[in-house]
């Protein structure tokens, strides 16, 4: 359902672009163009289309994006923890101070057993 909601969004998006680009603010654009005596719609009739078509595919993509988002697939982790909360519990805690050796003897020992023969 997500990957059917993706494509219409993209042919929403491409119809859209297609129909502003068609449009000009100022009454012209390809719909002024088309201003011949045989033409079934007008040139006014055209251009109220065009705005009210732009208007529902607006309201289409605005719909078909909600929809993407509620079945966003969630991956294999529906019966884990969160990769957060994991890394959490397995963490250090950082308030523990770490233990350094404070005498020679203490060194000596940290620094294994190599013996010292000339």
């Amino acid at each position: 359902m997500y990957i059917l909601a993706i494509v219409l969004i993209f042919i929403v998006c491409l119809l859209m672009v297609l129909i502003v680009l068609v449009q000009n603010s100022k009454g012209g654009g390809l719909a002024s163009s088309f201003s011949g005596n045989n033409q079934i719609m007008g040139v006014r009739r055209t251009a109220d289309f065009l705005e009210k078509a732009t208007w529902y595919l607006a309201g289409a993509l605005l719909v078909l994006c909600i929809l993407a988002s509620a079945f966003i697939p969630r991956g294999e982790n529906r019966g884990r923890d969160s990769i957060i909360s994991e890394q959490v519990q397995t963490a250090v805690d950082p308030t523990q101070a770490a233990t350094f050796p404070t005498s020679a003897d203490q060194i000596e020992t940290v620094g294994g057993d190599q013996d010292d023969t000339e």
